[in-house]
Order: C-alpha cells, then structure tokens, then sequence
C-alpha cells in the first residue's frame, strides 16, 4: 500500500485514509470484488478514483446521478486525473472526440449511465478497451428491495459475462442486508470484500416540523439563513419550480433543478449555483447527493 499511500498524499492531498477507504483501496488493488455501504460522505469516490489512477487501462464508474458527473470529472481532472462523462448530454460530437480519447488511451475514468450501459452492442464496445475496474456506484438501485430500484442497473449482471477477469466494486449509501445480498448476487461479485460501515453522522441535524403553509415555511427558513448555500428537495417537478418562484418573489436568489428542464437551463443552473452565483437550488430527490460544495 505505499504506492496508494503516497497517491493519496501527492495527487488527493490527504495524509491519511479514512475509516474503511484504505480496506476498500486495498481490496480493488488485489483484484477482488468489493462490495462497500459507507454513508454519503465517507469518501467512497476515492475509493475508486485511487485505484483508478494507479491501475493500467480505464476503471468504468456506473451511475445514475448525471446530476453529479461533470462535478466528479472535473474535480478528478484538477487533480491530474484523466476523467471523462458519457451520458445523454453530450452531443454527437462530443460523444466522437471521447471515443477518440479512449482508442489513444486517454482515459483513465470514464463515469457512464446505467442507460448507456444498457445500449444494444456497448459492452462489446467497452471490451475494445483495457478496463481495470467496474465500480458501481447508487448499487441499491440494482435491488428490487432497495428503495430507488432502476431497471436499467439490471443490464449490469451483463458485466461479469463479458468482462469475467475484471473486478467488481459495488458502493452503496443505503442497504439492509436483504439489499446487500441482491446486490452481490446480481453483479455474479465472488467472494467479495465487505464493508460495512457506522451511519451515524454527527455533523448532520435531522428536524421534523408540521406542515402548515410549505413555501412560507421554506422561505421563513431560507430567510433565517440568507447568504448561505442549501438545497430544497420537493417530490416533485412541480414543486420545485413553486419553490424557486417564490423565494425569487422574496428575493432570494434561487433555481430550480429536475429532468424536465431543457438542459443547457439545467447545466447552468447546476454550475450557478457551484460558483456561488445561486443561494438555493429547489430539486427533485435526483439532484445534489455526494456534491462536494464547502459552504
């Protein structure tokens, strides 16, 4: 592990793993599967990244959270790693210099969708390619137990017919043990390595009060809190659109984020409220899990 260890030190710039990362770091490295549930923020992200920047050819990161992609490939980039995207945002052209990118060997992260995954022939297509790793990121949502259950993930039980060598890691934020063994028995991972790690977060404040006017409440609590960084979730398109409207009305600098928004809005939206230039995002439960923002 010296090798990792000063990965960490020289291209992440931390001293030292936390709980559970140098275990999962060190199962990847030895070629095992792994399956991991650390809670949202835990550092599961590094857990494949640094293997990814140590092992030969490309580590292939499954997830759902397009929301989160660019984020994640542009904070590796900084760090001298070679990310790359392949979702439904990217343009024709866009899709044609990436596979340029990985035929020269330019590519050391490549973070796809489930539904890409899914396309007829792209598993033959990806066995073009030297692939180190398969991590599967959001691997609840293989689970029909689960509580976000994706159909699209089910295509992934494809990966260790046509990649039987390649190890697997499977990391999760939520998953009883009845989701852990679905999850193991459809990824066909052998054997694997298991972590289990504590879910308590002493820096997060859970508080439940009775709803009686919702956007007056919302934006009473956002006034409370004027000039900080937050995110509102609404179970839906609709209310998070109400929601955004009417902390504009009082003057708070908000947007909203959801899938049915015309996604260049949706981009700039995302990356205003990175740079600081929106206080609030309004969201669908999509958006914002594992975003890496200080304030």
């Amino acid at each position: 592990m010296t090798e990792a260890l000063n990965t960490l030190k020289n291209t992440f710039g931390f001293s030292s793993f936390r709980a559970n990362q140098e275990k999962a770091v060190s199962v990847i490295l030895e070629g095992k599967d792994l399956f991991a549930a650390m809670p949202t923020g835990g550092g599961k992200s590094l857990c494949y990244q640094l293997p990814a920047a140590l092992l030969p050819g490309v580590t292939v990161v499954i997830s759902p959270l397009i929301a989160l992609m660019k984020d994640q490939v542009d904070s590796a980039n900084e760090i001298g790693l070679r990310a790359d995207f392949l979702n439904s945002t990217l343009s024709r052209e866009e899709t044609a210099a990436l596979y340029g990118r990985l035929h020269r060997n330019e590519v050391d992260l490549l973070y796809l969708s489930p539904e890409r995954f899914n396309i007829e022939g792209f598993t033959e297509f990806l066995a073009n390619f030297r692939i180190s790793l398969f991590a599967v990121d959001e691997a609840h949502c293989l689970s029909e137990w689960g509580h976000d259950f994706r159909p699209d993930y089910l295509a992934l039980s494809r990966i260790r017919r046509t990649f039987p060598g390649i190890p697997i890691a499977a990391f999760t934020a939520t998953a009883t043990m009845t989701v852990q063994s679905d999850i193991i028995e459809r990824l066909h991972l052998k054997t694997p390595g298991i972590i289990r790690a504590s879910f308590d977060r002493p820096e997060l404040i859970y508080r439940i009060i009775p709803k009686a006017s919702p956007l007056d409440q919302i934006t009473e609590l956002v006034r409370e809190r004027k000039g900080r960084s937050g995110i509102i979730y609404r179970t839906s398109r609709k209310g998070a659109e109400e929601t955004a409207r009417a902390l504009k009305k009082a003057g708070i600098k908000a947007a909203a984020y959801h899938a049915g928004l015309d996604p260049d809005l949706r981009a700039k939206n995302q990356q205003d409220f990175n740079n600081d230039k929106t206080e609030v995002i309004c969201a669908t439960i999509a958006f914002g899990m594992g975003i890496d923002k200080s304030n």
